[in-house]
C-alpha cells in the first residue's frame, strides 16, 4: 500500500509565485510605474545616490592608495604629535557623515516632496 508521497501534499502558498509561475500584472502597479512623478523621483534619486556614492569612494580609494604608495607623506607630523595620516583619516570619516547629511536633506526635501506630488496625482 503506498502512501502519498511528500510532494503530493505540498501546496503553493497563496501569493506566492513559484519559479516557473509568472506574476500577474498589477494594474496598480504599473500606474505608478508609468507616472511621470514617479519616473521623475526614481531617476533623480539614483543618480544622486551614485554622485554620493562616486565621491565617497573617489575619497575612500584616495585615502587607500595614498596609504599604499605615500607612507612617508602620511607619517608627516602635523599640529605636535599627530601625523598627516590621522588627520586624513578623520576626514574620511567626517565626510561620509557629511554626505549623508546631504542626503537627508535632500530627501527630506525635493524627495519627499516629489513623493508627496505622485501620491496626490494617483488619489487622483
Amino acid at each position: 500500500m503506498a502512501g502519498p508521497t511528500a510532494t503530493s501534499d505540498v501546496r503553493p502558498l497563496p501569493g506566492v509565485v513559484g519559479p516557473l509561475d509568472r506574476p500577474e500584472s498589477d494594474p496598480r502597479l504599473d500606474r505608478v510605474s508609468q507616472n511621470p512623478i514617479f519616473q521623475t523621483l526614481v531617476r533623480e534619486r539614483n543618480r544622486y545616490a551614485w554622485v554620493l556614492t562616486g565621491l565617497m569612494l573617489f575619497v575612500y580609494f584616495g585615502f587607500i592608495g595614498l596609504i599604499a604608495f605615500d607612507k612617508a607623506l602620511l607619517s608627516t607630523k602635523v599640529g605636535g604629535t599627530a601625523s598627516l595620516g590621522f588627520y586624513m583619516g578623520m576626514f574620511v570619516i567626517v565626510f561620509a557623515f557629511v554626505l549623508t547629511g546631504i542626503y537627508v536633506a535632500r530627501a527630506n526635501t525635493r524627495f519627499d516632496r516629489l513623493s508627496s506630488d505622485l501620491t496626490r496625482s494617483l488619489a487622483k
